[in-house]
């Protein structure tokens, strides 16, 4: 069976369900901008990672793979299960990086070491994924057959948090200073 089916040609692709919906709506943007993340932590784990934060990160992969297919499906809810405990858990996990790090007294830009610039990537896709899924969760409103549960904007928002202790965690474990953002 071919990978290309030719259905999507016309600018429109189907939900889980099988509706046809255009390919710039607002709930294809917003399960395609958390598989964007996913392929990006996919680009971070290509580093060579130690094991503790590569399965983390694996974790994570797991967890968007599941949001993106409720978002993808109207009505989707599968991952509730695993998505509110794993909201917990990435606040342990921040609590655990911020106790390695020095109080912050200044914004901090993207940059530092390299793992540390790509979770700072990670971290503006996921506010990305974050602003979409609230763009969609709108739009779609209270309608029972599309409803997107809130739990996954709570868990973008978690993430993008994590994104950015982890960075910081990167630069001091590589004996990089943060890049402190300072006025001109």
């Amino acid at each position: 069976m071919p990978i290309y089916t030719g259905t999507g040609d016309e600018g429109d692709t189907g939900l889980f369900g099988n509706r046809r919906v255009p390919k710039d709506h607002v709930r294809i943007e917003a399960y395609g901008t958390i598989d964007e993340l996913n392929s990006l932590i996919g680009l971070l784990r290509a580093e060579g990672l130690e094991a503790p934060f590569d399965t983390e990160l694996k974790v994570v992969q797991d967890e968007l793979f599941e949001l993106g297919a409720d978002l993808a499906t109207e009505g989707g809810k599968a991952s509730l299960p695993r998505i509110e405990p794993a909201i917990e858990r990435m606040e342990r996990w921040i609590d655990a990086s911020e106790r390695e790090l020095a109080p912050l007294h200044s914004f901090v830009l993207p940059g530092g070491c390299r793992r540390a610039a790509l979770l700072h990537v990670l971290r503006t896709v996921a506010r990305r994924a974050e602003r979409r899924f609230w763009h969609l969760s709108r739009d779609v409103g209270t309608a029972p057959a599309q409803h997107v549960p809130p739990a996954i904007g709570v868990y973008l928002n978690r993430l993008s948090d994590l994104f950015f202790s982890w960075a910081r965690r990167e630069n001091h474990r590589a004996g990089v200073p943060d890049v402190p953002w300072t006025r001109q």
